[in-house]
C-alpha cells in the first residue's frame, strides 16, 4: 500500500530549523528586494535614456537639407529626404517626436540663411508626414 499525503502534514520551510534567525532572514529578504529594485531602476534608466534620438544623429540626418532650406538648391536632395525618412521611421513615441523637433529647431538656428518658406516645403517635397508644422517657430511641446 502506498501512503497517501495527509493534509495535516506540515512541510518545514527551508530556513526553519536552520542557523538563521528570523531577523537574519528578514534582512536577507530586504537585501534581495533592494537588489531587484536597484536592477529594475538601472534597466529603466538605461532603456528610457536611450529612447530618444540624440541631437547629433538628428543633425547628421538633416544636414543634407540645408542647401534647400537656404534656397541654394531647387529641391531637397535624395540624401536630405532619405535622412528625414529615417528619422520619421525612428519615432516610437510622442517624446521621440518632441525631441527630434527640438533638435531640428535648434539645428536650424546654427545655419545663417535658412528661409522659412523653403523649410516648410521639405516634408511635402520629401513625401514625409511629420505630424507637426515645420517652421523655425514650431512649438515642439504640442
Amino acid at each position: 500500500m502506498i501512503p497517501q499525503p495527509s493534509s495535516s502534514i506540515q512541510y518545514p520551510s527551508k530556513f526553519e530549523d536552520s542557523q538563521y534567525t528570523q531577523h537574519q532572514i528578514q534582512e536577507m529578504k530586504s537585501a534581495v528586494f533592494s537588489m531587484v529594485f536597484v536592477l529594475s531602476l538601472l534597466y529603466c534608466f538605461a532603456h528610457f535614456s536611450n529612447a530618444a534620438i540624440p541631437c547629433g544623429t538628428v543633425d547628421m540626418k538633416a544636414a543634407a537639407c540645408i542647401s534647400f532650406a537656404t534656397g541654394k538648391a531647387a529641391k531637397p536632395s535624395a540624401a536630405c529626404c532619405s535622412g528625414l525618412q529615417q528619422l520619421a521611421q525612428s519615432v516610437k513615441s510622442v517624446n521621440d517626436k518632441k525631441v527630434i523637433c527640438r533638435c531640428l529647431k535648434a539645428g536650424v538656428k546654427n545655419f545663417a540663411g535658412v528661409q522659412e518658406k523653403f523649410l516648410s516645403q521639405i516634408p511635402n517635397a520629401c513625401k514625409i508626414k511629420v505630424g507637426f508644422p515645420v517652421s523655425m517657430h514650431t512649438n515642439c511641446e504640442t
